[in-house]
């Protein structure tokens, strides 16, 4: 191939390169969420005038620009935690982008091969754009970091709607939107008006747009009004600031406990004090001398505790090591469990083991754990409940769900993102915990090893959030909403329409070429 050839592809797939960078712009940091609005238009209007092949390709470049920036602290983490050279790791980043890119090259290959009305454009390309990232939720264990929707946490009106079709949902508003913009700019800058069908059509998307905003003020405020009413509970987080190089070091068992310990002491009295991701760095219950200084500390503040520790547990095989939530009495009493059940491949297990023997060491930090057995059954403190969502866990939202209709009043989120070091993933990761908390109408407590720790109150407000990498405790009364929204009971039914949606639509298409090849 031609240097002047390979210059012009590149040229051609520029505009949906500087696309993925505008989207990654409203994540945070920057932070700009309101260019999700119209980030994806330069994609969109590129393929118009691109072929089905280089459509695709246009697809992802834009997945590039998009998950590049966002997700490159993966790389240094792998090569300072993972034990593996800056080459491998490197080779790992980039083989993720370009499995997650691949789902925006089907995206802009969709709106390539499927002929719609001008006037559908923008539902068609929300369908497509929601299946995709229903599909990228689930599959192969499920990575959903960067959802489009995800962008919008601090636009707290439009979030509402998350109450009944969830983060996906405002994804879906979003994509909408950007359809809109696309078939404005075709009728003002390519003269291609859409006729009054089409037009009927565009109207729609903008009145769902205007309803979902007209639904999130009045819903914000109806939220706001039951939290004014509703009981509270006093809860406390612990960011023992304790650093990744030194928290599994047996020498500094002893500090790490008087910090966790004074800093507890410091935030009591309170109903629950919720300890981070194994901040206790022994096995808890097994190891005495440690385990009753904890336990002497729990009794002196007089109050539940729930903490995360690293678990063992016999089997036929030798033992199995757990990632677990443990809910301890005001008396230092075990009264429940949690143990992690969506763990993170080659972070926390290996899968095909056997296979895959050299990646062993990329469990080395976290260790090499087991699926939890015990389901999402929340633990009891007082008169209270909450789920439990062990780091990851937070980004599945049927997870959550699960324990609010298993009866939690709260859910907590307990992580150690110490692996992310001074980049923006702790931001991200913080954020996801907004639509947690309006998905079901529950406050969030998140406790965080180097931050950020926090507390989201079920309208998803943020009520408080810590700075990474300071020791400190936060106390706080939080609201406690009942019942069970539209969306914890129907779970996402709206996104599994749309992806039923989209493989009927291509099949459909499929069908008619065939047929029109045959006469």
């Amino acid at each position: 191939m031609q240097f002047r050839t390979i210059c012009g592809i590149l040229l051609s797939l520029l505009p949906a390169f500087a696309g993925g960078l505008i989207l990654f712009a409203a994540f945070p940091y920057p932070g700009l969420y309101w260019t999700a609005f119209f980030a994806l238009v330069p994609l969109w209007l590129s393929i118009d005038r691109l072929g089905s092949k280089r459509a695709f390709y246009a697809g992802i470049a834009t997945g590039i620009g998009f998950y590049l920036p966002l997700i490159y602290w993966i790389c240094p983490t792998l090569i300072k935690y993972g034990g593996i050279n800056p080459f491998a790791a490197l080779s790992c980043l980039l083989l993720l982008i370009f499995y997650l890119s691949v789902y925006m090259g089907v995206f802009a290959l969709a709106m390539k091969k499927i002929p719609v009305p001008q006037g559908l454009v923008p539902f068609w390309g929300a369908v497509a754009w929601v299946a995709l990232e229903y599909i990228r939720m689930y599959a192969f264990s499920g990575f959903p970091w960067g959802l489009l929707g995800y962008s919008q946490y601090p636009n707290l009106v439009l979030i509402q709607a998350a109450d009944t079709f969830g983060v996906l949902g405002i994804s879906f508003l979003l994509v909408l939107a950007n359809g809109v913009v696309v078939t404005a700019f075709r009728a003002v800058f390519q003269r291609a008006w859409p006729g009054k069908k089409n037009m009927a059509g565009v109207s729609l998307a903008m009145v769902l747009m205007c309803l979902a905003f007209i639904y999130g003020h009045f819903e914000l405020a109806n939220i706001c009004g039951q939290i004014k009413e509703a009981p509270s509970r006093q809860v406390a987080v612990i960011q023992a600031n304790i650093s990744q190089d030194r928290k599994w070091d047996k020498a500094f068992i002893d500090e790490t406990i008087d910090r966790y310990s004074r800093l507890s002491l410091q935030a009591v009295p309170c109903d629950l004090v919720v300890w981070p991701e194994t901040a206790v760095p022994f096995y808890y219950g097994m190891d005495p001398v440690p385990s009753s200084r904890v336990d002497a500390m729990i009794r002196k503040a007089d109050a539940f505790f729930l903490i995360g520790i690293p678990a063992a547990q016999p089997s036929d095989h030798g033992f199995l090591y757990y990632n677990r939530a443990c809910m301890l009495s005001p008396l230092a009493l075990p009264t429940g469990y949690y143990d992690k059940h969506h763990l993170v491949p080659f972070g926390e297990y290996v899968p095909f083991n056997d296979l895959l023997w050299f990646a062993k060491k990329l469990t080395a930090g976290a260790g090499d754990f087991s699926k939890g057995e015990t389901g999402p059954v929340p633990l009891k403190f007082g008169t209270g409940t909450t789920g439990v969502l062990i780091c990851f866990e937070i980004l599945f939202p049927n997870i959550a769900r699960d324990f609010v209709l298993n009866g939690a009043d709260m859910l907590t989120t307990m992580t150690n993102d110490a692996w992310f070091g001074r980049t923006q993933a702790a931001l991200q990761h913080f954020s996801i915990s907004v639509f947690r908390a309006v998905e079901n109408r529950r406050s969030v407590i998140r406790a965080a090893n180097t931050g950020i720790s926090g507390f989201v109150d079920p309208s998803g407000t943020i009520l408080e959030k810590t700075d990474i990498f300071t020791a400190c405790a936060r106390t706080r009364q939080v609201p406690v909403l009942s019942g069970t929204t539209f969306y914890t009971r129907h779970g996402d039914f709206a996104a599994k329409a749309c992806l039923v949606a989209f493989f009927l639509i291509i099949v459909i298409e499929l069908v008619r070429k065939k047929f029109r090849r045959f006469l």
